[in-house]
């Protein structure tokens, strides 16, 4: 369980990957809108509430008097606090002169006295007596002494309607907008979970299947993207499918085949076991060692038969001289043939024969194209392992045994497939290794009369594309 948790931890889904890549930029996107919005309200509250700081000012510079070269105020204490009256915020200012010195008002505003080139009024957020404030600052004469020297009018004001102002545009500003992004996100999740929904009828389907199914998976509604994989998977059980079902049929070939020989063997196990005459022993005995060694060539032909499958063998292709493979192979057979009192001859191309292939496989089509031929040669007949090239090359191997009707040459290379009327002994797997051999060489084989009219020929013909360029 452990195990299987670390391993979806290490494994995300794909609808958590989707989710992920929308849902989180939805959020960054949420964001930054969040923080624009409450820099645009900010700015907006400010221009409200500055105007009504302003005029403040602007109101107390026409109290501020010049008499004998002295700044003062004459704001009546009632109108002070008529101008200065807010039911939510404290309002503070000050009057000084252009160095500072106080006129009237808070001293414990402090004292600012930049302002941008071309303006009279700065506005700027502030700190007093442990609140924050926001200050308009007024640069100008007196308008009733208009020849007086410059003075700085400063009125501050905390910020609570501002702040309750700000969070009332925030909510509507805001408000809308995180819903829809909720929305977005309730939509994109049902969304991809509709979309993922094939996907997740394709795994039941699949996780409920026998292990014995391997017919292909329905591609109907499954998406695009998935199209490729679900082929690809419908390809490999295709191939696995070929693979089963060819070692199905190779045991139950391979069981049908030794049945026989194995009850032979026991046949004469049995009857040696019976005798008591030495001599009878011995013919026994005889009998078991054909058998055990017939036996032992069936083996291995189903070996090699196993071997040799197309679908089922990795090649490992590699440059190699046909004419002397096939003489070296042909050599090997001349006791057989001498034993037999057949004439086994070789014919060479005369030059090398390059081909690109498995030369031990290649060696092994040979030895099981001879062996049949000199099988099924009668005694004083010939057999010829001839090499050509043109543009192809060409391994051909004639024979002078019994002719093979032209309707029994296309099964001669089917699996335990024999001739009737044949008193030979054999298997019937040689030439069907020989067909495996040459489809694995994309080579094609043929069979036809032989020349002289007496026989057959086996004509195994190797593509150019195998030959070096």
């Amino acid at each position: 369980m452990k195990k299987n948790a670390r391993k979806s931890e290490r494994n995300p889904t794909l609808r958590s990957r989707l989710l992920r890549l929308v849902l989180v930029p939805l959020s960054l996107i949420l964001l930054i809108d969040i923080v624009g919005s409450y820099f645009v309200v900010r700015h907006v509250a400010n221009d409200v509430y500055d105007v009504e700081l302003n005029e403040i000012a602007r109101e107390m510079l026409l109290h501020v008097t010049h008499n004998k070269g002295e700044m003062g105020f004459d704001l009546a204490p009632e109108a002070e606090r008529t101008l200065l009256l807010d039911k939510e915020d404290q309002v503070y200012y000050a009057i000084r002169t252009m160095d500072g010195n106080l006129i009237a008002g808070d001293p414990t505003l402090p004292v600012q006295t930049v302002i941008k080139s071309g303006k009279d009024t700065a506005y700027y957020d502030g700190v007093l007596q442990g609140q924050s404030v926001r200050v308009a600052l007024l640069r100008g004469q007196p308008l009733l002494h208009p020849a007086t020297e410059l003075v700085m009018i400063q009125v501050a004001e905390t910020q609570v309607k501002r702040d309750r102002h700000e969070r009332a545009l925030l909510i509507q500003l805001i408000l809308p907008q995180v819903l829809l992004i909720l929305i977005a996100g309730i939509l994109i999740w049902r969304g991809v979970a509709h979309g993922l929904a094939p996907l997740r009828k394709l795994q039941q389907e699949v996780g409920m299947r026998s292990h014995l199914d391997l017919s292909p998976i329905a591609a109907d509604n499954v998406p695009g993207e998935v199209e490729p994989l679900v082929g690809a998977v419908n390809d490999l059980m295709t191939r696995v499918d070929a693979v089963l079902g060819f070692q199905g049929r190779f045991i139950a070939d391979t069981a049908h085949q030794l049945r026989t020989p194995v009850a032979g063997l026991k046949a004469h196990i049995e009857l040696a076991l019976r005798e008591n005459d030495l001599t009878q022993v011995k013919r026994a005995l005889g009998h078991l060692y054909t058998s055990a060694e017939r036996l032992s060539r069936l083996v291995s032909q189903l070996l090699s038969l196993a071997r040799n499958e197309p679908n089922n063998v990795a090649v490992n292709f590699a440059p190699f001289d046909l004419n002397q493979l096939a003489l070296r192979a042909a050599q090997e057979w001349v006791p057989l043939a001498y034993k037999k009192q057949i004439d086994l001859g070789f014919d060479t191309a005369g030059q090398p024969v390059l081909l690109n292939g498995e030369a031990a496989r290649v060696t092994e089509m040979i030895n099981n194209l001879v062996d049949n031929a000199i099988r099924y040669t009668p005694p004083g007949g010939r057999v010829t392992v001839h090499v050509r090239q043109d543009e192809h090359a060409h391994l051909i191997v004639s024979d002078d045994g019994a002719r093979i009707p032209v309707e029994e040459r296309t099964r001669i290379f089917e699996r335990f497939h024999r001739l009737l009327g044949s008193h030979e002994e054999g298997s019937g797997l040689g030439l069907a290794i020989v067909h495996e051999i040459a489809t694995l060489h994309n080579a094609s084989i043929t069979l036809e009369d032989d020349v002289d009219g007496v026989g057959n020929t086996f004509t195994v013909s190797f593509p150019v594309s195998h030959a070096p360029g």
